[in-house]
Parts: C-alpha cells; sequence; structure tokens
C-alpha cells in the first residue's frame, strides 16, 4: 500500500492512502493540490482546526463537486457549512463496517476533548488502522494489522518533568490538557506490541515536532 503522509502535527494533519483516500483535512489547500484530483473520498475525525480546515474543505468540494465526504454525525453540519452537498456526505456509526467497493471502513471510537474517531480500513487482505487525538486504547484491538498509524503525542517521563517545573516556578502548563487528550509514546508502544505481526509496520503519528513529508510504500 501507498501512503503519504502530507503533515502530522497540531500545526496540521492529512494523510493520503493509495492516493484515493484521505484521512484528516487539516493543511492548506495548496498542500493538497498534488493530490486532491485523484481522491474519492475524505475521511474526517473531528472538529479541530488541524484535522478539519474549513477553508480546504470548501475549496476542495468547490473543486471537486463530486468527491465524497464522510464523518460520523458530529461533522454533518460543519460540512454543510462549507459547503458540501448533503448527498455528497455520508454520515457513519461507529462500529459499522461500511463498503466503498475497492476497500471497506469501520469508524472506531475515540476519546478527546471533542467527539472524535479513528478508522480501520480495509483493502482486499490489506488491514489500516489510523487513531490520533485520544487519550487512550484501551478496549481497542488490531490484531495482525499491516499498517499502524497511531498517535505518539509525548514522552510521559519528559511531560512530568515539564509540569513539575512549572509547579514549582509558579506558572500555568498546558501539559494537564496533552494527557488527558493525547496518546503517549509508551502507549502507544503497548498497544503497537500487543497486536502488531512480525511484518506489522507502523508510524508514530500527531508527534510535538512536524513530521513533513514522509511518504512509504509497503
Amino acid at each position: 500500500m501507498n501512503y503519504k503522509i502530507i503533515s502530522s502535527s497540531s500545526s496540521g494533519n492529512a494523510t493520503v492512502l493509495e492516493e484515493i483516500i484521505l484521512i484528516d483535512c487539516g493543511v492548506s489547500f495548496k498542500k493538497l493540490e498534488p493530490y486532491y484530483k485523484k481522491l474519492k473520498l475524505v475521511l474526517l475525525t473531528h472538529i479541530h482546526s488541524d484535522h478539519f480546515k474549513k477553508e480546504t474543505i470548501k475549496k476542495l468540494a468547490q473543486e471537486r463537486p463530486t468527491l465524497r465526504f464522510a464523518c460520523c454525525k458530529w461533522l454533518l453540519q460543519p460540512l454543510l457549512e462549507c459547503g458540501v452537498s448533503k448527498s455528497n456526505i455520508d454520515v457513519l456509526k461507529i462500529g459499522t463496517k461500511y463498503d466503498y467497493k475497492a476497500f471497506k471502513i469501520v469508524p472506531i471510537k475515540l476519546y478527546h476533548d471533542a467527539p472524535q474517531c479513528g478508522y480501520r480500513i480495509f483493502w482486499n487482505d490489506f488491514k489500516v488502522i489510523y487513531a490520533t487525538d485520544t487519550k487512550t486504547l484501551e478496549g481497542i484491538s488490531a490484531k495482525n494489522y499491516d499498517l499502524y498509524l497511531i498517535e505518539a503525542n509525548y514522552d510521559e517521563d519528559e511531560i512530568e518533568e515539564r509540569i513539575q517545573q512549572k509547579q514549582e516556578e509558579g506558572e500555568y502548563t498546558c501539559e494537564y490538557r496533552v494527557k488527558e487528550t493525547h496518546l503517549s509514546k509508551q502507549q502507544a508502544s503497548d498497544f503497537l506490541l500487543e497486536n502488531m505481526a512480525e511484518n506489522s509496520e507502523y508510524v508514530f503519528m500527531h508527534e510535538h515536532r512536524e513530521r513533513g513529508n514522509n511518504e512509504k510504500s509497503i
């Protein structure tokens, strides 16, 4: 499977699978220009602007009037407000499998500070899981998947040090929110060790640094 991680960080998120699926749309339209003409489906997760950039979605809908958008119910109204036609929106239910002929998808419930989901994607015998912006993956299993796109936002030891330092200095720190809304590298590693097969591949997503143009083929 070919995949292109256009961006995965707090400054913007967008990943393209097999040139036809875009997961998250939190980047400028300019960054999508090399890819948008081939897209068949845009999968959206939640409302935060680093995943749901309204002006980009509006431009996509204008440039590709037949392009399909898929999301859970909390993004229906925001999509309509971006000018996406209701007939082009698939409203998905958590845990239900949807058949798009070339591939199948299943939304996964995730736990953030806004209604949120991840996705399982099945392409023939190839299995992908995409999960970012969640405080836990508890209760989620993805045994022997081929590709894991999993959030590894922070190091637990480092963030505790920063919290303690800020407390000692009497300063406000946003790290408390990070711990309650994002997955740590340790949590991601535990999930991968529990689920990966020998030939599985993984990418740590949504790290504090900008991942930039990260492209691989497996």
